[in-house]
């Protein structure tokens, strides 16, 4: 059986997701890693049993032979890495966001078409089985034309600290890190309409509200509390797309209200909620209004969405199947990304070209 071998670029907090996925993936091999953290670097290659392992990109891509690499770095480093390892034509998964801008996810995309490789951004909610459940009803046209949806991704204290937090290395706060989910899956199950224009509000109201006595539900392994926070604390945007359909989108680190991810689409024939507790169609029957729940307990695609991310990106660099999580879609989602922050900078609407 033909291996994909493939090397981890990052060995921090969602490469250890990855890693965990791919251990039940039969075609594909951890050959070697990469992190310039020598402490989290050894600890992964000792957790997985990684033989090989460098300190940089270059050295690791020189020294084995590789079919492709997983970049799970920080954000300001996905362009860079991703385009040196296409360059070496290699394959590519690269975490999301894409990159820290939609100019360098466009050079990203150039380095894949020139050396014709595989540049798959890492939405992994596209794997998740309630998206893919919904796409059957969608496509089989059970909402109609989806003309809006909600994209919600609230924390209510959950600023994760470390380089999240770090402007220099994430890019943005929870718009970059946590609403990049909701913005493409609703962009996905609408259609991937073009964007057009995007009206935008950000704020660093709360911060990490150190002096609470509630304890952050996540954080990365090497945060502290004195961590740099420059970022947003809060986003809202009002995204529109070609064809009259509109997203809006919420999302926050820490704010006063409930902690809640939703993605509500509403169509010309029926609406949809995804709230990760089973999907509802709101919709009519025989002229009468209708809540309708699936009942899908046996309806199951796969066990882990990050399992079924890591079988897929196998399976289109060994096989040549059609990537549902492509490079041109990471693009779309970063000019929306910077139309958000160029939106709330100015005050003003932001027409995307």
């Amino acid at each position: 059986m033909k291996k994909l071998r493939i090397g981890m670029v990052g060995t921090g907090n969602i490469a250890s997701v990855h890693l965990d996925a791919y251990k039940n993936v039969e075609q594909a091999e951890i050959v070697a890693a990469c992190d310039i953290n020598p402490e989290t670097l050894k600890n992964a290659a000792e957790q997985y049993g990684i033989k090989n392992t460098y300190s940089n990109i270059t050295d690791m891509i020189k020294n084995e032979d590789l079919d492709a690499v997983d970049v799970c770095v920080w954000n300001c480093n996905h362009a860079k890495c991703a385009i040196e390892a296409l360059n070496a034509g290699l394959h590519v998964l690269c975490e999301k966001p894409m990159a820290a801008s939609a100019k360098e996810a466009q050079e990203m995309i150039d380095a894949a078409e020139k050396n014709n490789k595989l540049l798959m951004i890492g939405f992994v909610l596209r794997f998740d089985d309630e998206t893919k459940i919904a796409k059957d009803f969608i496509d089989n046209d059970y909402l109609g034309d989806i003309y809006y949806s909600k994209a919600v991704y609230l924390r209510r204290h959950g600023a994760p600290g470390g380089w999240f937090t770090d402007k220099s290395r994430s890019a943005g706060g929870p718009v970059i890190d946590l609403g990049v989910h909701v913005i493409d899956l609703t962009r996905y199950l609408m259609g991937k309409p073009k964007a057009l224009s995007v009206f935008a509000s950000t704020e660093n109201k709360l911060k990490n509200r150190p002096h609470l006595k509630t304890t952050v539900g996540w954080t990365p392994k090497d945060a502290k509390p004195d961590d740099v926070y420059d970022v947003e604390d809060f986003g809202i945007a009002m995204i529109k797309y070609e064809g009259n359909k509109t997203t809006l989108l919420e999302t926050s680190y820490s704010i006063n209200g409930e902690s809640v991810t939703k993605k509500e689409l509403y169509g010309t024939k029926g609406g949809m909620n995804l709230n990760g507790q089973g999907s509802k169609i709101y919709t009519e029957v025989n002229g009468f209004l209708a809540d309708i729940t699936p009942d899908t307990a046996n309806y199951i695609y796969s066990d882990n969405m990050f399992e079924a991310e890591m079988r897929h990106f196998v399976d289109c660099c060994l096989n040549g199947t059609k990537c549902i999580a492509p490079s041109e879609d990471g693009l779309e989602v970063m000019k929306i990304l910077d139309a958000i922050y160029e939106s709330a900078r100015t005050g003003h609407e932001v027409i995307i070209k």
